[in-house]
């Protein structure tokens, strides 16, 4: 019994001696969970718009690599005998995929449930490599 005493008295003056430096430690914790809860709710609230611009960002990158490489003229639908099934301006083939991903991260924006629209606009960024690469290097 004189054991736990011991440990009881040690205890009690550990606590004393450490009291203002927990109740410091608690408040300053207290303090970093209030800031994150604040930044949570701030991404929670604006998460459309945080998905949605490094996808438009990249797809203007995409449209103006496209814009450089792309030949005058795209072959669009790659057939199995090595045409193309449809020529177009290499305007229309830079300006179409942008549209999409665009159209797609206006509804990741504008969507309660952002994930989907978002993966779809993430997505639609292969449509210039594909067409780069149908054209580029025809099978």
């Amino acid at each position: 019994m004189e054991f736990l005493n011991k440990i009881d008295d040690w205890w009690q003056g550990f606590c004393e001696k450490t009291k203002s430096g927990r109740k410091e430690f608690g408040e300053t914790m207290e303090g970093i969970g209030t800031a994150l809860k604040t930044i949570g709710k701030f991404l929670d609230k604006y998460k459309g718009v945080i998905l949605a611009v490094p996808v438009i960002i990249g797809a203007v990158v995409l449209a103006i690599m496209s814009l450089s490489k792309l030949p005058e003229s795209v072959g669009i639908n790659l057939l199995s005998n090595g045409e193309f099934s449809m020529m177009v301006n290499r305007i229309v083939a830079v300006l179409v995929p942008l549209c999409i991903t665009v159209f797609c991260s206006v509804l990741t924006i504008g969507s309660k449930k952002v994930m989907f629209p978002w993966l779809i606009s993430l997505f639609s960024l292969v449509i210039p490599i594909l067409i780069y690469v149908t054209n580029v290097y025809p099978a």
